[in-house]
């Protein structure tokens, strides 16, 4: 599932390529907005907020939000034709949503009310780490994992940052809440690694961007621990797949 960061730097490839422009085509493919045609509209606006995506048209927004396989392409996408469920042209650009989890055109004047259950965003304007610290720490039982993902506890966080983030602080993704010692430090370094990767596709948390050494335990089951040496362990039974240093996380 696509992270805040990657969230925020498709915003803004979008941005770069729609904004101040004019559409010469609009061909929305969910038979509910089918007949919705923003052609001959201004492109005013694109942003993120969480894992959310808006393009503001005219009096319209388009809400996108990418779920587990979604994704937006500048240019021309062979071979994904049949997954295209909105392309967006100007004179001299095109975006495709491919696979959206959501996509919905929404009253531009009302657009962020889809998201008014988020958290802070952790790469918006409304970050404030103190209200997502009080938010993660609202229920101490709740296992860390969970919280993290709970995107009401602050935006941005997926799968990827859970895990890393679990790692750095030496507990493991079912510990719960309360055994984390300083709260405010686990949120504040939350966004100190989206805000770090936001303007590269290359996610790096180990600061390390060559590739095979980007991550602590994600997606590295079975590998050796980069502190300690002991194979890290995953679990896939849940919602979830998990990883964790039995050793570094206690």
């Amino acid at each position: 599932m696509p992270e805040g960061d990657t969230v925020f730097h498709t915003a803004a490839a979008l941005r770069t390529a729609l904004v101040g422009k004019t559409l010469t085509r609009c061909d929305i493919r969910v038979p509910r907005y089918a007949t919705v045609d923003l052609t001959g509209q201004v492109v005013d606006e694109v942003l993120s907020r969480g894992k959310h995506l808006f393009i503001r048209v005219g009096p319209a927004s388009i809400h996108s939000h990418l779920k587990m396989e979604g994704s937006w392409r500048i240019g021309w996408s062979a071979g994904a034709a049949h997954r295209i469920r909105i392309v967006l042209e100007t004179a001299d650009s095109r975006a495709s949503g491919i696979d959206l989890g959501v996509l919905e055109v929404l009253d531009r004047a009302a657009d962020m009310d889809a998201v008014a259950h988020l958290g802070p965003d952790l790469l918006g304007p409304d970050w404030h780490a103190r209200t997502a610290a009080a938010n993660l720490t609202a229920d101490p039982d709740r296992p860390l994992s969970e919280a993290l993902l709970d995107q009401r506890v602050m935006a941005g966080v997926g799968n990827v940052y859970c895990n890393e983030l679990c790692f750095v602080f030496g507990r493991r993704p079912t510990s719960p809440v309360s055994t984390l010692s300083d709260p405010l430090r686990v949120v504040q370094r939350a966004r100190d690694m989206l805000w770090l990767n936001r303007s590269r596709w290359n996610r790096t948390t180990t600061g390390d961007t060559r590739r095979g050494r980007q991550l602590w335990v994600y997606g590295r089951a079975g590998e050796p621990c980069r502190r300690c040496g002991t194979l890290i362990e995953t679990d896939n039974s849940g919602e979830r797949v998990t990883y964790w240093c039995p050793a570094c996380q206690t």
